[in-house]
């Protein structure tokens, strides 16, 4: 079974983020493009079996999320069902935990 995989609209900024971010390094388009389409890629290599990312552990126990990292950055996505939900897309070396929880305590 294959899921269906569903990105959040703070998923879809934070790859325009990403986009923008790796066109200021590269200053070339079609890499830029080419990084996001294979960070997608690897998510998306997780739709047949989802539960085998990174699973987030805090304090000892499961937070829900599970992860996979592309080069500089991490997709957290939760499992429900049929489907994937890509919550955020972050910078590796941030601190992810607040972006991630951030949206549930507001």
């Amino acid at each position: 079974m294959s899921y269906r995989i569903e990105y959040s609209p703070i998923a879809i900024r934070d790859l325009d983020r990403v986009y923008a971010e790796v066109l200021e390094a590269s200053k070339d388009m079609d890499i830029a493009l080419r990084y996001i389409d294979d960070l997608m890629d690897q998510v998306a290599a997780k739709g047949e079996f989802p539960k085998s990312g990174s699973p987030l552990y805090y304090e000892g126990g499961f937070t829900g999320y599970y992860f996979v990292v592309f080069k500089a950055y991490m997709a957290f996505y939760r499992v429900d069902a049929d489907r994937m939900y890509v919550d955020r897309v972050v910078y590796g070396r941030s601190d992810y935990m607040r972006s991630i929880f951030k949206r549930i305590n507001q």
